[in-house]
């Protein structure tokens, strides 16, 4: 029996040139450029924040290498890379493909994909006086379902270090209800997964372990109606991507307070649901930049949100010993994620924290799981 479970960490890939981008934002943009230019908005707030590792391209093989070989060093098992693909193709795909793939040590690291279906908004920057307007259409038909896991089937399931949970190849769904709907309904959608096993086992990759984010799959804590469509697609785990939003306080909140609100989660889910339960850990909290810096910042729509404060190293070695010893039921602890600077969000090195939240990962848990290692 495994000693401790697989560490996961969600990867965010817009930090490469996308031509879809480059439509949106101009020549050469990529999301630093928010980062780079974020200010403080009330008093006390910690903002810009500075990688340590400078405004790197996440295409660049070499680039990736070192991504690689840290999260390696510090205990990560895996990658789990936020993918998009809609009517037209793929996006923000080069990360992927030319970074992580073509790095000379891709193998010292697993990765497993999270299709990320959920509607696409200009929020670079979001505006003060209206929500998000979409980019484009995620209304998912059946063609774009086949085309989509096709896509997945030809050019990574076959990878020698793509990630297998409990024997299968782990492939995960960010918006479950908002899918089947998109496809047509309960019953198109279950045709369609059962097919999407047997195309691959029909490429001779063996079986799926198809996973569904908890809060897609029904309201919040509603597992009754959780556990029936889970069922009825015949997903094989369910997983979460950050902790719950609390209302409350505005403009911050402490991170310890966020956690204890979230505490719980991991047996209350667990118990609940029918099927093997992953849970996620945040790191933080703070889409400020994603905001348009001259307006104000009041209490509004995404990205006009909470800002949780004070997530030290320590406060976050704490959370992740506590959701080391819940009582959940799947293989795997995911952590939101490896590299969402503009969330607030990263395990990256940065320029006040240093490594250290990488440090408190490999106290945790120690070195990389043995089993998770790709066969010579």
């Amino acid at each position: 029996m495994a000693s401790r479970p697989i560490v996961a960490a969600y990867y965010f890939p817009n930090w490469h040139v996308d031509p879809r981008n480059e439509a949106l934002h101009g020549r050469n943009w990529t999301e630093w450029r928010v980062t780079q230019y974020a200010t403080p908005r009330f008093p006390g707030h910690a903002q810009p924040k500075v990688p340590l590792w400078g405004y790197e391209d996440e295409a660049d093989p070499a680039v990736m290498a070192k991504k690689i070989k840290t999260a390696a060093t510090y205990g990560i098992d895996a990658f789990i890379f936020d993918w998009y693909y809609f009517f037209d193709g793929s996006y923000r795909e080069r990360c992927l493909r030319e970074g992580f793939l073509g790095a000379e040590n891709r193998h010292d690291l697993d990765f497993a994909l999270m299709w990320a279906n959920h509607l696409p908004i200009y929020a670079h920057p979001g505006s003060y006086w209206k929500p998000g307007e979409p980019l484009w259409g995620s209304d998912y038909k059946p063609e774009t379902f086949i085309a989509c896991t096709n896509h997945c089937i030809e050019h990574y399931f076959a990878q020698p270090n793509y990630l297998r949970i409990n024997g299968g190849l782990y492939f995960s769904i960010y918006a479950v209800r908002e899918l089947v709907k998109n496809l047509g309904g309960l019953d198109v959608a279950k045709v369609l997964f059962r097919d999407f096993r047997h195309r691959v086992e029909q490429a001779g990759l063996g079986r799926l372990t198809l996973d569904g984010r908890v809060g897609s799959l029904a309201d919040w804590h509603d597992f009754a109606a959780a556990n029936q469509l889970a069922q009825a697609l015949g997903l094989d785990t369910c997983s979460n991507y950050n902790w719950v939003h609390k209302s409350g306080a505005f403009p911050a909140m402490e991170y310890a307070e966020w956690f204890d609100y979230n505490r719980q989660e991991p047996d209350i889910i667990s118990r609940n649901m029918g099927i093997p339960y992953n849970p996620a850990l945040s790191v933080g909290w703070d889409s400020s930049p994603r905001t348009v810096q001259s307006d104000m910042y009041d209490k509004q729509h995404f990205p006009f949100t909470t800002v949780v404060t004070n997530n030290t190293p320590a406060l976050f070695e704490e959370a992740l010993r506590s959701t080391a010893a819940a009582a959940y039921t799947g293989s795997m602890i995911l952590i939101g994620s490896w590299n969402e600077w503009t969330e607030g969000s990263y395990l990256e090195p940065d320029e006040e924290f240093g490594y250290g939240r990488l440090e408190a990962i490999q106290r945790v848990f120690g070195p990389r799981r043995r089993d998770c290692q790709p066969s010579a």
